[in-house]
């Protein structure tokens, strides 16, 4: 048998025949960044063969964050996850959680490595996790993601470890691990930039509990993101000058915050005319994903510096990464994602989060997971962590969807994820709304008028009209009118007409 550094070489293969019905089993991977890859294939494998069988093969399954085609969609589609948390974007997935078929635990990824340290979720049996290298005594280091790694490993019974040489072995460099200690000796974190390190640029793990190596060769599957919209760049246009004027108003200091962004299309949109706009200064970002517009934005000097706890770019922009390691290693700090979504931290920096939103009703209270309450699309993930502990909250979605078929500023949203105490600035590509001193009517009104699409306002203004008179008011009756419609008509409006949404 072959040795990698004192540890068996085994096939994915013989690491699965480890794994046995109903075990907790916790991934690397935080986006498809860093994710196992060849096992949780072997696994999804195992598992449509006994289902042939007529035999049960059924996982509770652990990752940092989404963790791409490799883990969520060959196991779902194989039929083996039975419990999943806390975050994932899988499509087979996804339509199994909202048949009722798997459980689903969505959560605050801020909260996943405490979650687990302290037993909430029972044993966790296994855990794959994806490295560059592991010495003898336990060092493990890691690739793209630190993700909730560093806690699995730590927690595990039983450990495998994918050693991918597609990696560089350079990404240590970027590594700043250290594991949150229980209370009550707990310290203040000493994160005071973005880019100050504390911990290691290792994980480590008992060199016992390693069953094996499973070596592979194969890149992260980061999707490319779409080119900036006209929605996405009419958003940016309006969050530029929100933050030009805020800058010059003196309540964003000269050198600018550090900035967070979400996942999606239209934060990469965003971040790319941000990085284009004379009104913004350079500045730094102290966020939970690297993404691909951030790679140009630092080689041309706008993007100073780093923090996340994932790579999550696509082969073209690691490669472009690896090429120049000399130029952006000392750029980007990864760390475990208890540390870059960390409330304290981002109060402490002051960052400004950027989010994006799939509604928000006319008093600022937001829901970004579930469509008409009830189907799950991904999850709550970071944008939480940041929105609630962010000097600016800022959440950002088109005024309609589905061409106009769906208006994403409503009277009620039939599930909230961040609360109006919780969001300060909501911009769509009809503008911004500034909630900051405001009272329910006054942000009611701010809402309707700044940010719901023309065609919408008269509905949302005579909704208020109608409504009970108290500090908020609302019409229990019509509340969730618009998403009656939809469900019933396909249309939020009755009388919808595609050309009132023609540009």
């Amino acid at each position: 048998m072959s040795i990698h550094n004192h540890y068996p070489i085994i096939t994915p293969e013989e690491a699965v025949a480890q794994i046995q019905n109903g075990d907790t089993v916790a991934f690397s991977g935080f986006t498809p960044a860093g994710a196992a890859k060849a096992t949780p294939r072997a696994l999804a494998a195992r598992a449509a063969e006994s289902n042939r069988k007529g035999e049960t093969f059924r996982l509770r399954i652990l990752t940092g964050a989404s963790c791409g085609e490799s883990i969520d969609e060959a196991l779902a589609q194989a039929g083996a996850v039975a419990w999943r948390a806390p975050y994932q974007s899988s499509p087979k997935l996804r339509q199994m959680i909202n048949q009722q078929k798997v459980e689903y635990v969505d959560m605050h990824l801020s909260h996943v490595p405490q979650t687990v340290s302290f037993g909430f979720f029972g044993k966790i049996n296994a855990a794959i996790v994806e490295a560059t290298e592991i010495t003898p005594d336990g060092r493990v280091f890691l690739t793209t993601s630190i993700g909730a790694s560093p806690t699995y490993l730590k927690c595990a019974e039983r450990v495998i470890v994918e050693i991918n040489r597609y990696h560089s072995m350079r990404l240590r460099e970027m590594a700043d691990i250290m594991i949150v200690p229980p209370p009550p000796h707990r310290n203040p974190i000493q994160i005071h930039d973005p880019i100050s390190k504390i911990g290691w640029p290792y994980a480590q793990v008992d060199p016992k509990k390693v069953i094996g190596v499973v070596e592979n060769d194969e890149p992260d599957h980061v999707p490319p993101f779409n080119p900036p919209s006209r929605v996405s760049m009419k958003i940016a246009e309006h969050l530029i000058r929100f933050l030009s004027d805020e800058r010059k108003a003196g309540r964003i200091p000269r050198e600018f915050l550090p900035l967070q962004a979400g996942v999606g299309n239209i934060t990469n949109g965003v971040m790319a005319a941000l990085g284009e706009s004379a009104e913004v200064p350079a500045f730094k970002m102290f966020t939970e994903v690297f993404q691909d517009s951030q790679v140009g934005l630092m080689e041309k000097g706008k993007l100073l510096a780093a923090s996340s706890t994932s790579l999550a770019v696509t082969p073209e922009k690691l490669q472009q990464i690896y090429a120049n390691m000399d130029f952006f290693a000392p750029r980007i700090v990864l760390r475990p994602q208890e540390l870059s979504n960390h409330p304290g931290i981002i109060r402490r920096l002051c960052v400004i989060a950027m989010n994006t939103a799939l509604e928000v009703d006319i008093y600022g209270n937001e829901n970004s997971t579930h469509v008409c309450g009830t189907d799950v699309i991904n999850g709550i993930g970071g944008s939480a962590d940041f929105s609630r502990n962010a000097y600016l909250s800022i959440l950002m979605c088109p005024s309609v969807t589905k061409g106009g078929r769906i208006s994403t500023i409503v009277p009620m949203c039939p599930h909230v994820d961040n609360t109006e105490h919780s969001v300060a600035i909501i911009v769509t590509d009809q503008g911004l709304a500034d909630t900051r001193g405001l009272g329910p009517m006054q942000r009611a009104q701010a809402l309707i008028e700044n940010c719901a699409h023309p065609a919408y306002r008269d509905y949302l203004n005579r909704y208020l009209e109608d409504s009970r008179v108290g500090h908020i008011r609302h019409n229990l009756e019509k509340c969730f009118e618009l998403h009656r419609n939809l469900l019933e008509f396909g249309a939020m409006l009755p009388d919808y007409n595609p050309a009132d949404f023609q540009d």
